[in-house]
């Protein structure tokens, strides 16, 4: 096959995935928005303007990044968790696998639709935002990049997920239990130097934490990680993620019987 039909098979599986999450707005695109709108009322308005500034910023200017950066690894996760999980289940998947496209290009159909999604839903979230906050921005390229690499490694996240998944039930128990507690803590609402060493040191195993800092030092210009070290770690992961989806799929794990 050409390169032009190379690029007609990603864009058909790229709008199909857009056309999926676009299409039920009110599930995928409003809820963030409204969760999103809740945390900064309870933790902005009621309990953030009693605590004290975190390196020089106010409670709410310190939370903004991490509440869309949450919002971007949670939709890019789900939507592709969902989507090829719901392949496996209709059927169609086997349509995709037998089709004269490298496995490679369904891979990355799926990721950037998830992270399509995650991009969107952050940015209508950033949005919200705004009506809370004079939102800031100290370096666009790095708060748009790693937007985009944590969408990347997250919806890869999900695509694991969705192969290994038997059930529906069981594309909710990685959220659930693993990415759920390292969202909350990476550092979304504190500052790891808040922390004792001994818990520093342990909140540094948890890859999240990287890509918030790397996020807010992007909006605000503060991060308790450096930058180079946080890059390296995302990159790193990507890549490890990306190699095992695509030698999951030339496996056919959870795809043939």
């Amino acid at each position: 096959m050409s390169l032009h039909h190379y690029r007609i098979a990603f864009t058909t599986i790229l709008k199909k995935e857009m056309r999926r999450f676009l299409r039920i707005w009110l599930q995928t695109i409003l809820p963030p928005m409204i969760t999103t709108a809740l945390y900064f009322v309870i933790f902005g308005k009621m309990i953030g303007s009693q605590l004290a500034p975190i390196d020089g910023f106010s409670y709410m200017d310190y939370i903004v990044p991490g509440l869309i950066m949450m919002t971007v690894i949670s939709n890019a996760y789900a939507n592709v968790v969902s989507s090829f999980y719901g392949s496996k289940f209709q059927r169609y998947v086997e349509e995709l696998l037998i089709a004269p496209i490298p496995l490679s290009l369904i891979l990355i159909g799926f990721v950037a639709g998830g992270v399509a999604r995650g991009l969107v839903v952050g940015a209508m979230v950033t949005l919200v935002a705004a009506f809370f906050v004079d939102l800031q921005l100290h370096n666009l390229w790095v708060a748009l990049s790693v937007m985009f690499l944590t969408a990347v490694l997250f919806a890869l996240g999900g695509f694991i997920n969705a192969v290994y998944a038997k059930s529906f039930d069981d594309i909710s128990i990685i959220p659930t239990f693993v990415l759920t507690p390292l969202t909350y803590l990476g550092g979304i609402f504190y500052s790891v130097n808040m922390l004792p060493g001994f818990w520093q040191e342990i909140s540094l195993a948890n890859p999240i934490l990287y890509m918030i800092n790397t996020f807010r030092y992007g909006m605000i210009g503060v991060s308790d990680i450096d930058l180079a070290t946080a890059y390296t770690v995302i990159i790193l992961f990507i890549v490890a993620l990306y190699s095992y989806s695509l030698w999951l799929l030339k496996r056919g794990v959870g795809l043939r019987g």
